[in-house]
C-alpha cells in the first residue's frame, strides 16, 4: 500500500515513517505543503497523511489535491487539540480521520490498520461488482438481419415508457433484450426486477407481485413489499406470461392503465412508476381465441410487439455466437482448434433449444474437451435427439403443415424426456431446461392438438 506522509516537524515525521515501514507500508515523506501539494496531485497514493498546519500550502489543499487527482484515495489529517474544528472541516471535505497530537503510536498504527482492512474490503467489493456486471451485462450476439433489425427496434423504443411484448421460443434470449431495452432507457439506474410466472406457484403470484399486508393470510407474518413496489423507477419484466393466471389478470390490466394496485389484505391504493415488459413463448392471440386470456390485457401488452426469432432462422449468427460463449467461459484458446468441420456440423442442426442450448453444448465442449460432440447432435446424445426426425415429416421430402409438424417435434422431444425420467414433470422440465409450468401449458396443449386431430379424422 503506497503512503504519502507530509509532516514538517521532523521528529514526528521520522517516527511515523519507521512505524509505517516496520508495517510493511511502502511510504514517501516530504516536509512542506507545497511539495505535498504537488505529490498528493500525482495520484500515486492509497493513504495521505497530512498535518493540517504547513509551511507554504496546508493540510486542506492538500486533502483537496489527493481527491482530484484519486477519489478512492484515503486521506488522514493530524492536527493538535486546539485545532479539532479544523479536522472536522477536513472531514466534511472528504477526509477519512483524523489524529491529535501527541500521538499514540498504539493508536496510529491501530488507525492504519483500519484503514487497510477498509481499502481490501472495498476493492472486493469493487471486483464482485464487476463480475455482477459481466453476469448481468448481456448483449444480443448477431449480425443478422434479423437480429440488426430487432436491435435497431430496441434502440427506438428503449427511450420511450411504452409497454413491450416479447415474443419468442424458449431459449432465445428474451430477457436479454428486455435488459437491452432498461439499460438504454432514462431507468438504466434504477431497478430492473426480472419474475417468471412460470417458477412462482399459482397461489403465490398475486402476494409476489403486488405484495401483502401483515396477517392478510396464514403465515404473513409482516408486510410484504411485491415486485411491482421493487421496480418503483425502474423496469418489470414479467417472463411467460403466457402462464399468468387468468383470474389475476384483471389486477394486473389495472397496474398496466392506471400504475395502482392494492397488496393483498390492504386497502390502501399503492401508486408504482414503473414500466412493464412482458415475454411470452407461445402465441397470445391463441390463447385469447380459447379464451384463456383476457382480450383486453393482450391488447395492453400488444403496444410494441417484438419478436425473437429463434436461431434456426439465424444460423449465420453461430460463429459469433460460439466464439462468444467460449471466451465467456475462458476458453478463448480453444477456438483456434475449432476447423470448418465443426462449424458445419453446427450449422447443419436446427437447434430446437435455440441459444441456450448453444451455450449448453458450448460449455459441455469445454468441460469434455470432445470436439465430437458437434456431429452428435441431434443423434439421442443430445437433450433434443432427433430420434424419430426422419420419420413422417421428411421420408419423401415432404412436410405436413407447419403447426402440426411443430407438434410433432414437440411431441417427440417431451415424450423422450418423460420416458427418460420415468414420467416425472419436473425432472423432464429439468432435463428439457424449461420451467415446469412451461413443460406443463405444452402437455395441455399437446392434449389439446391431438383432441382435434381425433375429431378432424
Amino acid at each position: 500500500m503506497q503512503v504519502l506522509l507530509v509532516e514538517d516537524e521532523r521528529i514526528t515525521r521520522i517516527t511515523l515513517a519507521n512505524l509505517l515501514n516496520k508495517e510493511g507500508y511502502e511510504v514517501e515523506s516530504v516536509a512542506d505543503g507545497d511539495k505535498g501539494v504537488r505529490r498528493a496531485g500525482t495520484g500515486a497514493y492509497d493513504v495521505v497523511i497530512t498535518d493540517l498546519r504547513l509551511p507554504g500550502k496546508g493540510g486542506i489543499d492538500i486533502l483537496k489535491a489527493a481527491k482530484e487527482s484519486n477519489e478512492s484515495c484515503v486521506v488522514i489529517v493530524i492536527t493538535a487539540y486546539a485545532s479539532v474544528e479544523t479536522a472536522v472541516a477536513a472531514l466534511k471535505l472528504g477526509a477519512y480521520d483524523y489524529i491529535t497530537k501527541p500521538l499514540s503510536p498504539e493508536k496510529f498504527i491501530s488507525l492504519m490498520n483500519n484503514v487497510r482492512d477498509y481499502l481490501e474490503v472495498r476493492h472486493e467489493n469493487k471486483t464482485l461488482k464487476k463480475r455482477l456486471e459481466r453476469m448481468e451485462n448481456k448483449s444480443v450476439i448477431g449480425s443478422s438481419p434479423s437480429i440488426r433489425k430487432l436491435l435497431e427496434t430496441v434502440r427506438n423504443v428503449a427511450a420511450h415508457d411504452y409497454t413491450v411484448l416479447i415474443q419468442g421460443e424458449s431459449g432465445t434470449g428474451k430477457e436479454i433484450i428486455a435488459r437491452a431495452l432498461h439499460q438504454q432507457s432514462s431507468r438504466r439506474d434504477q431497478p430492473f426486477i426480472a419474475i417468471n410466472c412460470a417458477a412462482i406457484p399459482e397461489t403465490l403470484i398475486e402476494s409476489e407481485l403486488f405484495g401483502h399486508e401483515k396477517g392478510a393470510f396464514s403465515g404473513a407474518i409482516q408486510q410484504h413489499n411485491g415486485y411491482f413496489e421493487r421496480a418503483h423507477k425502474g423496469t418489470i419484466f414479467i417472463d411467460d406470461i403466457d402462464d399468468f393466471p387468468l383470474n389475476l389478470q384483471v389486477k394486473l390490466l389495472r397496474v398496466l392503465q392506471e400504475r395502482q394496485f392494492v397488496r393483498v389484505g390492504g386497502m390502501k391504493t399503492i401508486s408504482v412508476d414503473v414500466r412493464v415488459i412482458c415475454a411470452t413463448k407461445v402465441n397470445l392471440e391463441q390463447l385469447v381465441r380459447e379464451n384463456r386470456f383476457r382480450e383486453d390485457l393482450y391488447y395492453r401488452l400488444h403496444i410494441i410487439p417484438l419478436h425473437l426469432p429463434p436461431l434456426r432462422d439465424r444460423k449465420e449468427d453461430i460463429p459469433a455466437l460460439v466464439s462468444h460463449f467460449f471466451k465467456k467461459l475462458g476458453a478463448g484458446d480453444i477456438l483456434t482448434r475449432l476447423d470448418r468441420t465443426f462449424y458445419d456440423n453446427l450449422m447443419a442442426y436446427d437447434w430446437p433449444g435455440n441459444v441456450r442450448q448453444l451455450e449448453n453444448t458450448v460449455e459441455r465442449i469445454v468441460a469434455t474437451s470432445d470436439f465430437s460432440i458437434a456431429t452428435t447432435l441431434g443423434s439421442g446424445n443430445d437433450l433434443f435427439p432427433s430420434g424419430k426426425a426422419q420419420s413422417t415429416a421428411s421420408a419423401n421430402n415432404q412436410y405436413p403443415p407447419f403447426e402440426a409438424f411443430i407438434q410433432e417435434k414437440e411431441e417427440e422431444i417431451i415424450g423422450w424426456a418423460l420416458e427418460k425420467t420415468g414420467q416425472n414433470i419436473t425432472r423432464a422440465a429439468e432435463l428439457l431446461d424449461l420451467p415446469r409450468g412451461t413443460l406443463r401449458s405444452k402437455l395441455k396443449k399437446l392434449d389439446r392438438f391431438r383432441e382435434s386431430e381425433t375429431r378432424s379424422g
